[in-house]
């Protein structure tokens, strides 16, 4: 069964922080590449410590075996200096698939007892 099998690797391009310049009166969005490098389905999710100032769209999915996805990072306009940025990161989870099911995003694959990966990606705002 696909959920005893822990998830394989994914890659992400940038593959450790996500940097936004400023000035940030206006809303920047930033892209993201996630491959999935396993040979297995996975189902993935993208969660973010600060959801008034970021989004990330689309924040879930599903991927084939070396099939990869461009997602869109959001950094909404915010009082830099003004407002704390020191804990912002996004995190993507992932976790196989079940065997058969169809390639459609499904939140209870990542609450049963399944093994579940994560990356963190910290975010870096430049003056």
């Amino acid at each position: 069964m696909a959920q005893s099998v822990p998830p394989g690797d994914i890659a992400t391009q940038p593959g450790t922080k996500i940097v936004f310049n400023a000035p940030y009166d206006d809303k920047h969005t930033y892209h993201i590449k996630v491959t999935n490098s396993s040979a297995r389905r996975i189902g993935w999710a993208f969660k973010t410590t600060n959801m008034k100032r970021l989004g990330v769209d689309p924040a879930a999915g599903v991927l084939d075996p070396k099939e990869n996805a461009l997602i869109a990072v959001s950094c909404d306009a915010f009082a830099y200096g003004q407002e704390d940025t020191n804990n912002d990161r996004i995190t993507i989870e992932w976790a196989n698939t079940p065997d058969g099911a169809a390639k459609q995003f499904r939140r209870e694959w990542f609450q049963g007892d399944g093994m579940v990966r994560r990356k963190n990606l910290p975010i870096e705002y430049n003056p």
